[in-house]
């Protein structure tokens, strides 16, 4: 039995993806869920699947439903990091295929930009890595920075391309929060933070909450004319401490997409819009190659020919992601909820036309845990 085609997105919502106006975590994350529902033609009355995540609730769900005044019969916290989101698509739509609940949201709030930019985070501190002054996340990521460049001969430039091609596609938003050209001299002069890491190869930190519905495909097509049917589903991990990484520079999201993949029915060459994690620019580049968009070893050339800006061969983050547009902590939501824009034909100036096929990755921690998702138009690849 596959979940392949059998559920759909129809509705999706986001708001306060910089700052937010006064709101706490969860009750960004209760605005995104009603206006989510009202764009499905729901009501909080038809919610009876609740799946959440949180870097500031160790109930997330309980401390969502409760705020929300709701009594869900099914309820998900699985906690994988950033794409902690995407995996519950996968498990929202097989909870209703199994008949466990109906109508599924899935919901995120953070305020980490109000938070005084700190990082919020429950991860528990490793006793062979914190002793020795590592900083979470950072200082794993440069690690990663450094062993890719000793390896294949990846340069800071073509690290620095990528933010550039992010910065170009953010522009083609309306909320753009950084709205000039950016350069690669300007990362590259823009300090280094955790060498070869510059302060402009990390991610912003912003606040923002974002919430989809998702309904058993035949439900769907009594709501909406375009709902977002989830073709594929794939999870992965092989470790949590980076210091115990088999690979710095291999992952678990070549094994996640390839079941996603599978089980959606589609290849590679198929995927019209890609929205891939891009916590670093190191961490877009390793995983760019493990999902097979490029040779491993390839990526900082792929990156620097232009193929990730908008016009180039591959249309991804095409609302500038995590580098140039959204992070509040765990970026997977906002991934999700940029993909089904895409294939709804609700992007504005940055539409990939005839978008039909979307592939969504996330990962959680330092590239420890992979979850991949395959969008569609239509239930059927």
């Amino acid at each position: 039995m596959s979940i392949r085609g059998t559920s759909a997105i129809v509705g999706a919502a986001q708001l306060d993806t910089f700052k937010t106006d006064g709101k706490s975590p969860v009750g960004l994350m209760a605005v995104a869920v009603n206006r989510a529902l009202a764009d499905a033609g729901l009501t909080l009355a038809d919610v009876d699947g609740l799946f959440t995540a949180s870097s500031y609730y160790a109930f997330p769900t309980l401390t969502l439903a409760e705020y929300l005044g709701i009594h869900p019969r099914h309820m998900d916290s699985t906690a994988l990091g950033g794409c902690s989101f995407i995996a519950q698509l996968g498990h929202a739509a097989a909870a209703i295929q199994a008949g466990l609940c109906d109508v599924a949201v899935v919901a995120y709030g953070s305020t980490q930009r109000t938070d005084a930019g700190k990082l919020v985070s429950m991860a528990e501190s490793s006793p062979y890595e914190q002793p020795y002054g590592l900083i979470h996340p950072i200082g794993a990521f440069g690690m990663v920075a450094q062993r890719h460049m000793a390896q294949y001969g990846t340069t800071s430039e073509q690290l620095a391309q990528y933010a550039v091609s992010a910065r170009e596609w953010a522009l083609l938003t309306d909320t753009a929060p950084y709205p000039t050209p950016l350069t690669v001299d300007e990362v590259l002069n823009s300090g280094v933070i955790t060498s070869p890491l510059h302060k402009l190869d990390c991610c912003l930190v912003t606040d923002g909450g974002a919430a989809v519905v998702l309904v058993s495909a035949e439900r769907a097509r009594d709501l909406r004319d375009n709902p977002v049917y989830l073709l594929g589903s794939g999870e992965a991990v092989n470790h949590r401490n980076v210091s115990q990484m088999p690979d710095l520079t291999a992952t678990e999201a070549a094994r996640s997409s390839q079941r996603a993949l599978q089980m959606a029915g589609v290849t590679l060459d198929q995927i019209d819009t890609a929205h891939v994690y891009d916590a670093f620019t190191i961490s877009l580049l390793v995983l760019l190659e493990d999902l097979g968009f490029c040779a491993k070893g390839e990526g900082g050339a792929f990156v620097e020919n232009g193929n990730l800006a908008p016009g180039g061969s591959l249309a991804l983050n095409t609302n500038g992601a995590g580098l140039a547009q959204v992070h509040p902590g765990m970026l997977g939501m906002f991934l999700i909820i940029e993909a089904v824009q895409q294939l709804r034909g609700d992007a504005g100036r940055r539409q990939v036309p005839d978008a039909r096929l979307s592939l969504v990755h996330g990962m959680g921690l330092t590239l420890a845990a992979h979850a991949t998702a395959v969008l569609s138009t239509q239930p059927e690849p």
